[in-house]
């Protein structure tokens, strides 16, 4: 049975750590949001593209990206929404570990990456933040294969890790579920929900949720 005083009671401990940023509250679930209908997967198709500023593009199917070194990751997350979780644990593959193999040479002019995503959804972030320790390409959520809804098979998941406010972490949407590619650029290039009219930068302790 849902406690709403234990709720407080979280809710005011991460406020004292000071883990909450301006207008959030917590969440004693993960809320499913997204816009569009929930992609439908065949792994023997799936695919992960690397192109754009980058040395030579890169494709990797389901086993070869299964086969790259993990990382493990405990992030507080915040949804522009409003809500935040604490301490949830992911479980995948960051870009600098692609770097590190080899696998992936990203160009001198390369200052922002827009992931794409299913049915052309798409997202942007400064290339700087996408190689920050608190972006993760993931597979596994609290231990279970991300389930449909909330992105499987891949997901961009970016959150602020307790004890390291030397990361930028903007809101959640900026990283996409059902992530399919990742195009580095010189220029920056607005997602789907910035068109829309959110937020840039979509820093978290900045209140930066839109730009009206």
């Amino acid at each position: 049975m849902f406690n709403a005083f234990k709720r407080k009671a979280d809710e005011e401990k991460m406020r004292s750590e000071g883990r909450i940023p301006p207008g959030q509250s917590l969440t004693a679930r993960f809320p499913v949001l997204h816009y569009g209908p929930v992609p439908k997967t065949d792994l023997t198709k799936w695919d992960l593209k690397f192109w754009g500023l980058v040395e030579e593009p890169l494709t990797l199917n389901w086993d070869q990206f299964n086969q790259l070194p993990k990382t493990t990751l405990k992030m507080d997350l915040h949804c522009v929404t409003k809500w935040s979780m604490f301490d949830s644990e992911w479980e995948g593959v960051l870009i600098k570990t692609l770097i590190d193999q080899g696998l992936l040479k990203i160009k001198p002019q390369a200052r922002f990456v827009l992931q794409h995503a299913e049915y052309g959804y798409t997202t942007n972030l400064p290339l700087k933040i996408m190689l920050q320790d608190n972006f993760l390409m993931a597979t596994h959520y609290d231990g279970q294969p991300i389930s449909a809804e909330h992105g499987y098979p891949l997901r961009g998941v970016i959150g602020a890790i307790p004890g390291r406010m030397d990361l930028e972490t903007p809101y959640l949407w900026k990283g996409a579920k059902w992530l399919r590619g990742l195009e580095f650029l010189s220029e920056d290039q607005l997602g789907f929900w910035e068109e829309a009219g959110y937020h840039n930068q979509a820093d978290i302790w900045k209140e930066q949720r839109t730009v009206y």
